[in-house]
């Protein structure tokens, strides 16, 4: 049996699991520069996972990747005037380099929609020219006052999307579509996390957006997690930048435009989602490592059918890794794979090479038991699919458990802080009720419909506010 790890218990200190979590299972530490981070190879791994599936899914909705520069001029940022205002405190600004000042500060990118929109005012000339559709892989720099590893660093890595239209149902449904398709799709059917789609409210639309889409997620001690966003930027950055086309009528008509983006804060949504007592748990069809074989004992015959084995699973199709570092302890090496949440191990021994069978362990649900070694390549992938369904199912089973309808902000109050989250009719609360939550530390996470879809007006009859206290 391996011994368990010794991660402080969630229900004792749910920051401090999070925090010895990362440590221990080695996904991040902190950088030497406060509020950043560096990502170890095993989180790292995690996150390549989560831009090869969120990659795949953006250029299925017709978007290309290309790059823009990390320094923007200070100047473009005031063109816009609530998009600069939103982001003032939080920007890195450069005065210096090459040993003289500069004759323009520039900015360290906190997002792009200025520099995109100074090059969309280029490459957009005509209807011909429209959509645009660009997506870009990069790091971006928010100078954070609180920082916590993933969730919110002052440097993190992301990816954002910008993207110029004709007309503006064009880019709401465009928007729509990267909210429900590509996010959505990934955190519920990839991620196992179920998540709710909702609009955010005035005072939590992002700067410079006349809407703006959210999926939140509730964590595993009840607060929320915003998990990416898409927004309707409406004609305000074209206007800023004079981003015009030529239209079919012989006009010169502003762009509509949207902008979207998901970071690594996923990574950190994925351990207080999935995580456990005993370290991560990571759902199968993300888990860069499916499978471990691990030896127990070092001799000969052990080490070529733990080989063999693996040989096997990459057959099959599982990311499969053999652990036949036997100059370690077994047991050290089994509370490893736990802590790192490798959905299953395969534990051979001398014993097993005599009954021809394994030590299947499955780390999702628990428990071991006895599997046939000749059975064990067509039987794994059924597993790992069980043990995905039951992440998302949990995900879910926790969310609506914990969330109360409610009828006053008092009621909110108490449901956020005894953590859960509060469902209240947004005509019951309106932006007074926003304002007295905030007292609280509690916020809108996002508003729905009565029906939980995702309402088309902030104002919609019958709109419900999602309050919970958030990350």
């Amino acid at each position: 049996m391996a011994k368990a790890p010794v991660l402080t218990p969630r229900a004792d200190d749910f920051p401090r699991w999070y925090q010895d979590l990362i440590t221990k299972a080695e996904l991040a530490e902190n950088g030497p520069v406060r509020g950043t981070m560096v990502i170890r190879p095993y989180g790292y791994g995690l996150w390549e996972r989560m831009q090869q599936e969120l990659d795949a899914r953006i250029k299925a909705a017709g978007a290309r990747n290309a790059y823009f520069p990390l320094f923007i001029p200070q100047s473009y940022l005031t063109r816009e005037a609530e998009h600069v205002e939103g982001f003032a405190p939080e920007l890195a600004v450069v005065t210096h380099g090459g040993g003289k000042k500069l004759e323009e500060p520039v900015v360290v990118r906190p997002t792009s929609e200025t520099i995109v929109n100074e090059y969309f005012a280029k490459w957009v000339q005509s209807y011909r020219d429209l959509p645009l559709l660009i997506n870009q892989w990069a790091n971006v720099v928010r100078w954070e006052m609180r920082p916590r590893v993933f969730l919110r660093t002052t440097e993190f890595l992301w990816q954002e999307g910008h993207t110029a239209h004709a007309t503006y149902e064009d880019a709401r449904d465009y928007a729509a579509r990267i909210h429900e398709r590509v996010y959505a799709d990934l955190m519920v059917n990839v991620l196992g996390i179920d998540v709710l789609l909702g609009r955010k409210t005035r005072a939590e639309r992002f700067a410079g957006a006349v809407n703006t889409l959210t999926l939140e997620a509730m964590m595993g001690d009840g607060k929320a997690l915003q998990m990416g966003t898409s927004h309707e930027l409406g004609q305000n950055f074209a206007r800023a930048f004079n981003t015009r086309y030529l239209s079919r009528d012989g006009g010169q008509e502003l762009v509509w435009q949207t902008s979207w983006g998901a970071s690594t804060r996923m990574v950190g949504g994925l351990i207080m989602s999935h995580g456990d007592d005993s370290g991560l748990r990571v759902p199968p069809r993300l888990a860069p490592v499916q499978a471990v074989v691990l030896a127990i004992k070092g001799d000969e015959a052990v080490l070529a059918k733990v080989r063999e084995i693996g040989d096997r699973l990459a057959a099959a199709g599982v990311r499969v890794e053999v652990d036949d570092r036997t100059d370690t302890p077994f047991g050290r090496r089994a509370v490893d794979w736990e802590l790192k949440g490798v959905p299953v191990r395969v534990e051979v021994g001398p014993r097993d090479l005599e009954s021809g069978t394994v030590m299947l362990a499955r780390r999702i649900p628990g428990g071991k038991q006895p599997v046939a070694a000749d059975a064990l390549a067509a039987l794994l992938p059924a597993v790992l699919e069980e043990d995905q369904a039951l992440l998302l199912r949990q995900s879910r089973e926790r969310r609506e458990s914990r969330t109360a309808d409610v009828a006053t902000v008092g009621e909110a109050v108490e449901a956020a802080s005894a953590g859960g989250w509060a469902r209240i009719p947004w005509s019951d609360l309106g932006e007074a009720g926003e304002a007295r939550l905030a007292e609280h530390a509690v916020t809108v996470r996002c508003l729905v419909a009565e029906d939980g879809s995702v309402p088309e007006a902030d104002d919609a009859p019958g709109n419900v506010a999602v309050v919970a206290r958030s990350y």
